[in-house]
C-alpha cells in the first residue's frame, strides 16, 4: 500500500476496499450499469453501507436512495459508499454533511461537511463547491478528500488529490493544480498570518481514490499516467520534488 500519515484516524478506517463485501458490491454495481442505471431503475445508489447511518435523521438502510438535498450522518464504525449521478462519495465514522442539489436531481452543486471525512471523486461539469467550517473548495473534475477536525474548533483539512480546485478560507485565495495530491488546512485563526495553509497528505490512501473513480467510470490521474509522486501534500509528479510549484507561489503572496 502507498504510504500514508494517519491524524486520528486508525489503519483499520483505510483499509475498507479491501473487504470482500465491498470489493463484490463494487462488481455488482459496475456490472448493471452504474448510476445511470440505478437512476433510471430506481434502484439504490448505495454501494456499501457499513454500520449504522441516518438519512435526513432516519435510519438509513442499503434499499434507501440517497438524493440531493439530503442530510447524511454517519455513526462509530460506519463506512458509507455511495454514488450520485458521475460523483461516488466515501463517507468515514462520526461525519456529518450535506449534499445540495445543483441543476437537475442527479447533480450535486455543494457538499457541506459539518464533521466527519468525505473522499469524493467528480465528473467533469459546471463548477461545484466543497464547503468545510473553515474553508471553501470549487472544483471541477478531480479527486479530493476533506476532514474537519472537531477537537481543533472544526479546523478543516482538504487535500486536492488531483486535478483543479479553487481554495478559499478567510480572504485567502489559492488556485490549486494537483497530479498526485496538495493539501491545505482552512485555519481557524491565521496562522503566520495567513488562514489557507500547506498541509501533508493525511488520512487518505491512493487505493481509496482509485475505487471510487472506478465507481464513476474514472481513472486517477496516476493511473492514466503511470506514475506516481512523493505524497508529501505539494502536488508534485517528480520523485524529486525540489521547486515550488504553482500554487506554493501563489499561497505565499
Amino acid at each position: 500500500m502507498t504510504q500514508h500519515i494517519l491524524q486520528g484516524r486508525t489503519e483499520n478506517e483505510l483499509l475498507w476496499f479491501r473487504r470482500r463485501s465491498f470489493l463484490q458490491a463494487a462488481a455488482a454495481w459496475t456490472a448493471v450499469g452504474g448510476s445511470a442505471a440505478a437512476l433510471a431503475q430506481a434502484r439504490s445508489n448505495i454501494v456499501e453501507l457499513r454500520g449504522d447511518a441516518l438519512l435526513n435523521g432516519s435510519r438509513l438502510l442499503p434499499q434507501h436512495t440517497i438524493m440531493t438535498g439530503d442530510q447524511v450522518q454517519t455513526g462509530p464504525g460506519t463506512n458509507l459508499v455511495f454514488v450520485i449521478g458521475n460523483t461516488s462519495f466515501l463517507v468515514r465514522q462520526n461525519s456529518r454533511l450535506t449534499v445540495e442539489r445543483g441543476s437537475t436531481l442527479s447533480v450535486v452543486s455543494v457538499l457541506r461537511l459539518v464533521t466527519g471525512a468525505v473522499a469524493s471523486v467528480w465528473g467533469k461539469g459546471s463548477s461545484r463547491q466543497i464547503v468545510t467550517p473553515t474553508l471553501t473548495a470549487g472544483i471541477r473534475g478531480t479527486g479530493v478528500y476533506a476532514e474537519v477536525f472537531p477537537e481543533q474548533d472544526n479546523r478543516s483539512y482538504f487535500c486536492n488529490c488531483y486535478g483543479t480546485v479553487e481554495m478559499g478560507a478567510g480572504p485567502d485565495r489559492a488556485l490549486s493544480q494537483s497530479d498526485y495530491h496538495q493539501a491545505f488546512w482552512g485555519e481557524v485563526r491565521p496562522k503566520e498570518g495567513r488562514f489557507l495553509t500547506p498541509a501533508k497528505a493525511i488520512n487518505h490512501t491512493d487505493e481509496e481514490l482509485e475505487y471510487l473513480a472506478g465507481l464513476v467510470d474514472q481513472r486517477t490521474a496516476w493511473q492514466i499516467s503511470g506514475h506516481k509522486g512523493v505524497k508529501d501534500g505539494k502536488g508534485y509528479m517528480e520523485d524529486k520534488p525540489g521547486q515550488m510549484h504553482p500554487a506554493d507561489t501563489q499561497r505565499q503572496r
